[in-house]
Parts: structure tokens; sequence; C-alpha cells
């Protein structure tokens, strides 16, 4: 797979859209290939990346990330393939575990036992994608559907999960086709996610999984400016507890160590200690909404 970036909308878009497909097609032209769109509580990333692959052939696109609760898999299904169809066979599905506090706040309840409901998830995908048909039970999912379930033209694509915890990692790697880990330093690709993942996969008879790791970038001559600014935002990953762990894991206190910030020349150097560490790949996540995007496409096309 080649270097992606993650598109966000602009501030003050008239449409977002537009916005997103505009961007996309300049990042194609400058030689980007891959493009990634992240679920939001106003728009609807599967449907928003199926929008893009239609609009730009050619062009890889793909979630980061849709969470797996409150959607079923079925409906998770339905959605994919039909994207899949629209990118004509350039489409990837990347989910994640979500959060309990947030699900709280937007849903009113929580869903628990996550490492299990992301197995019988992806068990769910998984027949879908391979067999274009399911009936399956489980503890926390059902999918016994009277209807078809397959998508002419939308199988199979690509399904990684945004998984940094062992419990998470290990079904990743039996049942997906690898990880999409944002903030996880080159220690704890190299150190941990590649040789838990791995071991998964190969266990259980599966192809070497992708690790693409998303990593914050802000393209930046006022190195210290940029520094300020990208920890003021960062810094509210610092108190979610799956993060902490990889801090301690890196050796740092500061997610800000994570960043790539600099010159381009200096965000390319730092996003090639990912690849040194075992990534197969790096997604470019611009830090600041409001920062032009074309510094971060020049980046992504770089590498």
């Amino acid at each position: 797979m080649p270097t992606g970036i993650v598109l966000q909308a602009r501030l003050g878009a008239a449409n977002v859209v537009d916005d997103i497909v505009s961007q996309a097609r300049r990042a194609y032209e400058v030689g980007v290939r891959q493009i990634w769109v992240a679920q939001q509580a106003d728009h609807d990333a599967i449907a928003l990346a199926g929008v893009v692959g239609a609009a730009v052939p050619g062009l890889g696109v793909g979630t980061s990330v849709v969470p797996i609760n409150p959607r079923h898999p079925l409906i998770v299904a339905s959605l994919a393939q039909t994207a899949q169809a629209a990118a004509h066979g350039n489409f990837s599905l990347g989910l994640g575990l979500g959060g309990h506090e947030p699900e709280r706040r937007a849903f009113g309840r929580t869903w628990p036992n996550l490492a299990e409901r992301l197995r019988e998830h992806l068990t769910v995908l998984r027949a879908i994608i391979d067999d274009g048909a399911v009936d399956f039970t489980g503890n926390e999912l059902t999918a016994r559907p009277d209807w078809p379930v397959a998508v002419a033209g939308g199988r199979p694509f690509p399904v990684y999960v945004a998984a940094m915890g062992p419990k998470a990692l290990r079904v990743t790697g039996e049942l997906a086709d690898g990880t999409l880990p944002y903030l996880a330093g080159p220690r704890t690709i190299g150190e941990f996610i590649r040789p838990t993942i791995a071991k998964a996969a190969a266990d259980a008879g599966r192809p070497s999984p992708q690790i693409i790791a998303a990593v914050p970038v802000m393209v930046t001559d006022d190195v210290d400016a940029g520094r300020a600014r990208a920890a003021e935002i960062l810094s509210f990953y610092e108190a979610i507890p799956s993060y902490q762990k990889v801090l301690a894991r890196e050796g740092i206190d500061s997610a800000l160590e994570l960043a790539a910030i600099g010159p381009v020349e200096t965000v390319v150097r730092k996003l090639k200690s990912y690849l040194d560490a075992g990534a197969t790949d790096v997604t470019v996540s611009g830090i600041d909404r409001s920062a032009d995007p074309e510094p971060l496409l020049e980046v992504a096309a770089a590498l």
C-alpha cells in the first residue's frame, strides 16, 4: 500500500463532500495514491470514502477509522461493499474500538467485552468478504439474515483495525489484514505491535499483516511555535490509558515526542524512522486542521 494521508475538511468549507473530493483530486495530482477519512459525528466516513473513490479513479480510499460500536457488522459490510463498488476495488475498511466515555455520552450506553465483540464483528465481516454469506450466533452478536449480503462489485476489500493492546492485536492478526495504529511510536511498533500481530497471523495461517502507522504531522519552519501548538492539541491523548501505555513503552512523557514537526525534510526523516522500526507503511495525519494541507501532500508524495 502506498504512503497515505488523512484528509480533513477545511474549516469554513461550504460543502464537506465537495471539499474532500477537491483535496483528493489535488492529492492524486501531486502523486499521492492513498487517502483516508476519519469517522466523525457529523459525517459518515465509509460513504465519504466511496464518493471520493468514484470521483477520483485509481486513488486508494479508506476509513481511519470507523468505531465498531454501535454499528452491527451486517450494516458495516453493506456500507463497505457499496464503497468498494463505487471505488472499483480501491477501498479499505479501517475499524476502531472506540471509547467507553465518548460512547456513554453520545449513545447513553457502553459496550463491554471489547475484545470478544471485535472478534465476533470481524468473524461476520470475514464470512461476508470471503464467502458472500454469513450464519453466525455469538455471545455479543448475531448475524443470520434472510436477505443476500453480497454486493456485486463490492468484494473483496481489506480490513484493518486500529489495535494497540495485546488482546485486540491478537484478534486482528487472526481475522483482519493488519493494523492502523495512531500515535504508536517506533519502539512500540518494533518491539510490541509487530511481533504480537505477526505471531497471531502466522498461528492462524493468515498472510503477514500490514502495519500502517498513522503519524501526527505538522510541516512548519517555525519549529518552536509548531511544537507548542502540537503539544496543545495532542495533550488530549495523554489522559487515555491505551496511549499512556504507549508513552511508557516509548520512555517519554509527552505525545508530542511521537509527532513529526518541522520542515518537509525533517518530517520525512521522522516518518522513515517508523518504517525502519517495522511499520509496513505510514499515513500522514495533520495535527492542525486550520493549516494549509498542501505541505502535507508534499510529504506524502515524497514518501
